[in-house]
């Protein structure tokens, strides 16, 4: 491992940069970012030492780092400018259009489609730390599509990030994650959006948030530039989570609209459980 370009020199991106270089001795990581401000962030951080928009032919690892909206223009072009002995993985939310985008591409096995199940509230090259990713999963789609050797490339970074590597269909990842990420995303949005137009009447309402409500709101400080497009590129599998998600709040209003406090306490009582499966997967 020699060379890696980063196109996306956010939170991820940065962070696989930092990480990179804290466990591979002589690794040069060059980048690029639309943002003129994060290149110049990312110079002066020592995230990257050079802003390339091309990665140069003899390139070990491209990872993109962008928007989920602009993944698949990306990985098109970025496919078609590098040398055979290059691989490419994104670290895109989606994965299925991905997939299906460059099934037919003559460079498919050039590419890796991968997600690390990593990131904080915070964006930008500034947020990026270099021990993000390690202990944290790294989900890997359709695997046996992606050269043999070339994978090893991969294999050797995420190894030295200390990630830990599952196995998913690319449909089955986009459904899962709509109800373990993006669906508490937009719970956290929307409860600080509701938060807000009481505090429009209420001057004095966040003198009296505590802990929980800090904890449950956080995520509503991640970047809407990062999250917009996710949304609408998982489109019809959050909209389900949110169908179910929506169904069992107007319940458990009922439930307290007609003071059903043995219907409230079983329901909570039940959804503890959740603390057990949490609990293993520590």
């Amino acid at each position: 491992m020699k060379k890696i370009h980063i196109i996306g020199l956010g939170l991820l991106g940065g962070s696989f940069a930092l990480g990179a270089k804290k466990k591979i001795a002589d690794l040069t990581i060059t980048g690029y970012d639309a943002n003129p401000q994060h290149q110049k962030n990312a110079l002066t951080l020592e995230i990257i030492s050079e802003v390339k928009e091309i990665p140069d032919a003899d390139t070990d690892l491209v990872i993109l780092a962008t928007p989920a909206d602009t993944l698949g223009d990306l990985l098109l072009a970025t496919l078609d400018q590098v040398g055979p002995n290059t691989l490419i993985f994104d670290v895109g939310s989606t994965k299925s259009k991905l997939t299906s985008l460059v099934a037919e591409h003559p460079k498919r096995a050039q590419y890796l489609a991968a997600h690390p199940i990593a990131g904080t509230e915070y964006s930008g090259p500034k947020a990026a730390f270099e021990d993000l990713l390690d202990r944290k999963v790294m989900i890997i789609c359709e695997l046996e599509k992606t050269d043999l050797h070339l994978k090893e490339k991969a294999y050797e970074l995420f190894e030295v990030l200390n990630l830990k590597l599952r196995f998913m269909d690319p449909e089955e990842h986009d459904r899962h994650l709509a109800f373990v990420s993006h669906l508490s995303h937009i719970s956290s949005f929307m409860l600080g959006e509701t938060v807000l137009q009481k505090m429009a009447d209420e001057k004095n309402i966040f003198d009296m948030a505590g802990s929980g409500f800090a904890s449950t709101v956080r995520l509503a400080k991640s970047s809407p530039a990062m999250w917009a497009p996710i949304f609408t590129e998982n489109q019809e599998n959050i909209l389900s989570a949110l169908d179910s998600y929506i169904a069992n709040l107007s319940s458990f209003r009922e439930k307290i609209a007609q003071k059903d406090k043995e219907g409230l306490f079983n329901e909570m009582d039940e959804i503890n459980k959740i603390r057990d499966i949490l609990d293993l997967e520590k």
